[in-house]
């Protein structure tokens, strides 16, 4: 290993999937060592996992780092949003952790909805109208259906918090993942007493919020684990908060991100709160805010229909009639958490790679979509519109991505050459932590964000056209629970 010219740091990724692990030098953001460990998802009516799991996929994947870990001196985790961790006295999981992609809770958020006096209210209150991938509303679910697992639960955590109190020994959570939760105020900046009460979640189960730049704690001595003792942690941070700083994104640029889950979304300075509820209202990991929006079908779709169609992901064919909506698990945005995937105009002539194509056109139709509503709510929008679109996410590496999103959008795209966008935001904010410095201004001097620029191409009108009318003219049936 090339000796490094500064202190390390390590920043890890918990995702849906996988942990992955970062050594990086503060100095130059070069990455020394990595590690990844597998994660597994439950399906069924819901997704669920193990968040014992999670600890020991973060202890793997530090010990496939080597030396390096032992050597960082400080460490942050980002992980994914929203996930509910219920845990007893003992610091132990009550139950599986229920997933952001876990929608069972939709009756529950349309109760919570009226009673709180409808989707302006918690717009204004909280930024966000909550969907059925919150928290909030997931709590609400287990309470109506799981009463003893909701009345076992000492503490309640988001995945990054339980996995920097496992570190640390010591509660804590960050306004960036907890403004995902539901029952945090971006208003006020703490906890909503009514929510809560309407969530019937007692306020001694949850976490304090700690300030951006507060350290969470240190490094406890703990068996098998790679870290040294007494290694800073910060506090952590949601997996979309941990890839703005990842960027290094400055206000007004926009970002849209291929995962399993699709995001778009754009630092802002002032304070979303869109009553639709297609923009979710987040924080930052820093004093900004982050205007989202996400859908549920994005790469995991896709890839679902290739393997349908016994196709390579990149065997897409232009041309034809056909428009998909590849709403396979129900869908955030648009809001059709009952929603099925629909395929429409196939003709004699349709081939495999057409319908493939069509997932998607689908697909990235509902992100581009999204992508105007965010725009629309910041206010360095105008400076926007001529910037390429950041393409991240594992989708970004395939070619059929990139070039359906160019089709689609009409705009220049550039692909950051960094890799581990989630993980090197959370090493970011463990620098910045160590340092003492601006953790956004730490990944920019890491030019994180730097990669080739594919200019635009003309947009394809005619493929969104029918995808909007396919759209409007198939809502009642989208929308119907089965």
């Amino acid at each position: 290993m090339t000796a490094p010219e500064g202190p390390l740091v390590a920043g890890v990724d918990s995702s849906t999937q996988s942990t992955k692990a970062l050594v990086v030098d503060t100095a130059t953001g070069r990455v020394v060592a990595r590690g990844q460990a597998p994660h597994t998802v439950t399906t069924g009516e819901g997704r669920e996992s193990d968040p014992e799991q999670w600890w020991r996929a973060l202890l793997a994947a530090l010990a496939e780092c080597g030396p390096a870990a032992a050597e960082a001196a400080a460490v942050s985790v980002a992980g994914q949003q929203h996930g509910l961790v219920t845990l007893d006295a003992q610091g132990r999981p009550v139950r599986p952790a229920l997933l952001w992609n876990d929608v069972r809770s939709a009756p529950q958020r349309e109760l919570l909805v009226e009673q709180l006096g409808g989707p302006a209210q918690w717009a204004r209150r909280t930024g966000s109208v909550p969907a059925p991938a919150f928290t909030v509303t997931k709590w609400a679910w287990l309470r109506r259906h799981e009463p003893e697992a909701a009345r076992a639960s000492a503490a309640v955590r988001l995945p990054h918090d339980f996995l920097t109190e496992r570190l640390t020994g010591r509660a804590a959570t960050d306004r960036g993942d907890a403004s995902g939760t539901g029952w945090w105020s971006t208003e006020t900046g703490t906890y909503d007493e009514e929510i809560l009460e309407l969530a019937g979640m007692p306020p001694e189960l949850l976490p304090p919020v700690l300030t951006p730049g507060e350290a969470a704690g240190t490094v406890r001595d703990l068996e098998d684990s790679p870290l040294t003792p007494g290694t800073l942690v910060a506090t952590g941070t949601g997996d979309n908060m941990a890839a703005a700083l990842g960027l290094g994104l400055r206000p007004g640029r926009p970002v849209v991100s291929l995962g399993t889950s699709g995001t778009v979304y754009a630092v802002s300075t002032r304070r979303p709160a869109d009553p639709s509820g297609t923009v979710s209202g987040f924080a930052d990991a820093r004093a900004d805010w982050l205007p989202l929006a996400c859908t549920l079908n994005c790469t995991v779709a896709v890839d679902r229909t290739a393997a349908l169609l016994r196709r390579d992901r990149e065997e897409v064919e232009p041309g034809g009639t056909v428009a998909m909506l590849p709403f396979l698990d129900g869908e955030r945005t648009p809001h059709l958490p009952y929603a099925t995937g629909l395929l429409t105009g196939v003709q004699q002539a349709t081939s495999g790679g057409q319908v493939l194509q069509a997932a998607y056109d689908g697909a990235v139709f509902a992100l581009l979509r999204a992508l105007d509503l965010v725009l629309e709510v910041d206010p360095q929008a105008a400076r926007a519109a001529s910037e390429p679109l950041l393409l991240i996410g594992g989708g970004a590496k395939g070619v059929a991505w990139r070039e359906t999103v160019r089709r689609l959008s009409g705009r220049a795209v550039q692909v950051p050459r960094a890799e581990e966008l989630v993980a090197l935001g959370a090493a970011a904010q463990a620098a910045g932590l160590l340092l003492g410095e601006d953790p956004g201004a730490v990944a920019r001097r890491w030019n994180t964000a730097e990669g080739p620029v594919h200019e635009p191409v003309e947009r394809d009108e005619e493929a969104l056209a029918r995808l909007d009318s396919v759209l409007e003219g198939a809502g009642e049936l989208l929308s119907r629970k089965s």
